[in-house]
């Protein structure tokens, strides 16, 4: 008697332990953001990395920086405002007293004084002119940066969704092979209880479903791994509660377009306009711009100056605090280093040699790009054959099955003969598929190579 009194409580407790689960999984869909729950294209993917992604955020911050910096490089070249004053008091018994007409005059114990003073460099050996320059190439440097920044992030972000949309395709792809094997085991199966049919070929059949099953577990993992890395890209923190598949519904597809090469004028755009190139230059500017720097050493600096002073009055009577004088004061100041123990010389040799290596650094990063752009060129060449030669592969490899499957039916054909064919024709599935993601791939590289904007060139 208690036992069906336990299965039903058995039941029970399932049956609430589902609804809370349920509940669960409805309460973390409605806290998902509206981007991860609506059909996903490759363009809002993109401005969803410009706006979340990690690595352009702190880009940003560096740009910010940088402009910092350039503002530090200009104040050498604008006027220094200055404002001082100073009140002391001092132990009478510690002030000496001075005789005057037969009198003795003490000094205030208490002194104090006050003072506003601008001073503006007109001459400091070329480095009020080198600074507007400098302040100039910095920017354009930090900009060029944050742009390499933009487009390698872009680039990843576009690969990983390429990637997301072959994963998926995949399981598909699979899915329907184990359909097919699936399909002719039972056929096998049947044959095999009517007595036509060896036991071997259902056997033949059972391996055939069990190889093809592994490939099937691996693309809906390469799947998971996909929209993991897109997700992460994106800037998005995934709920703890999300354990098996990110919602992430990508709804566009692969772009076989045409895409006409011309290898030279690549080349010459990639030199052009590479901002890891732009950055380099400018940064070759900047040293160039510290040599003059390092040689104003040798020369004397010259500024001038105005300003206007408090203090109270220490001789002419009353002598205390409210007794003050004030006035302004204006003059000109120079100084020059005749010997610094060698440092200007150091410090010239340094920058000069910082220059040729960065004149190197420009030099060499062109052969980098060249190569590159060479590299990309050479693999969308050899992904654009490889999926010209696939136009025909998968309607060839469905009819051959259909052949196969017609003679075996009709006893000219073997099961061989169809397993080969239903292999065949997953075999050019997969091939067509991932023939298709190295072209979008190889495409979205080959455009970064030559440094196109990857926003512009992904709405095309």
């Amino acid at each position: 008697m208690k036992r069906p009194f336990f299965g039903v409580k058995i039941l029970l407790l399932a049956f609430i332990g589902f609804l809370n689960w349920n509940a669960i999984a409805q309460d973390a869909n409605t806290n998902l953001p509206a981007w991860l729950t609506r059909p996903l294209p490759l363009m809002d993917c993109l401005n969803l990395a410009l706006q979340q992604n990690a690595t352009i955020l702190k880009a940003k911050n560096d740009l910010e920086a940088s402009y910092g910096i350039v503002v530090q490089i200009r104040a050498v070249a604008l006027p220094q405002v200055v404002a001082g004053g100073q009140y002391k008091d001092t132990d009478p018994h510690a002030i000496e007293t001075l005789p005057f007409s037969g009198e003795t005059i003490t000094l205030p114990h208490q002194n104090w004084n006050a003072g506003v003073q601008i001073v503006q460099s007109i001459y400091e050996g070329g480095k009020m002119v080198a600074a507007i320059h400098a302040a100039k190439a910095t920017k354009e440097q930090a900009l060029a940066q944050y742009q390499t920044t933009i487009a390698d992030t872009l680039l990843a972000t576009r690969v990983a969704y390429y990637n997301a949309l072959l994963a998926a395709q995949q399981i598909t792809v699979h899915e329907a092979s184990v359909k097919l094997l699936q399909n002719e085991l039972e056929d096998q199966q049947h044959r095999y209880n009517a007595g036509t049919v060896p036991k071997f070929n259902v056997l033949r059949a059972e391996v055939a479903v069990a190889n093809e099953r592994p490939n099937l577990i691996r693309a809906r993992n390469d799947n998971r791994i996909a929209k993991n890395n897109l997700a992460n890209l994106l800037g998005y923190n995934l709920p703890r509660d999300i354990w098996e598949d990110i919602p992430i519904q990508l709804t566009d597809s692969f772009d076989a377009k045409p895409y006409e090469i011309n290898l030279p004028a690549a080349i010459a755009q990639a030199l052009a306009d590479r901002s890891e190139l732009v950055a380099l230059r400018k940064g070759e500017e900047l040293q160039r711009l510290n040599v003059i720097n390092a040689k104003a050493g040798y020369k004397p600096t010259v500024q001038l100056f105005a300003g206007y002073q408090w203090y109270n009055a220490q001789y002419t009577p009353p002598v205390d605090l409210d007794h003050d004088i004030h006035g302004w004061n204006a003059g000109a100041q120079m100084s020059w280093d005749i010997f610094d123990g060698m440092l200007t010389h150091g410090k010239v040799v340094q920058a000069k040699a910082l220059y040729e290596r960065a004149k190197t650094d420009v030099v060499d990063e062109g052969r980098q790009v060249e190569l590159q752009v060479r590299t990309a060129y050479s693999d969308f060449v050899g992904a654009r054959e490889v999926l010209d030669s696939q136009k025909t592969v998968q309607e060839e490899a469905e009819e051959a099955l259909r052949e196969a499957e017609a003679r075996a039916t009709t006893g000219t054909g073997t099961q061989l003969d169809v397993l080969d064919a239903q292999t065949s024709l997953t075999q050019a599935r997969t091939t067509q598929v991932q023939a298709l993601h190295d072209y979008a791939a190889a495409r979205a590289k080959f455009e970064r190579a030559i440094g196109e904007d990857m926003v512009r060139t992904a709405a095309k």
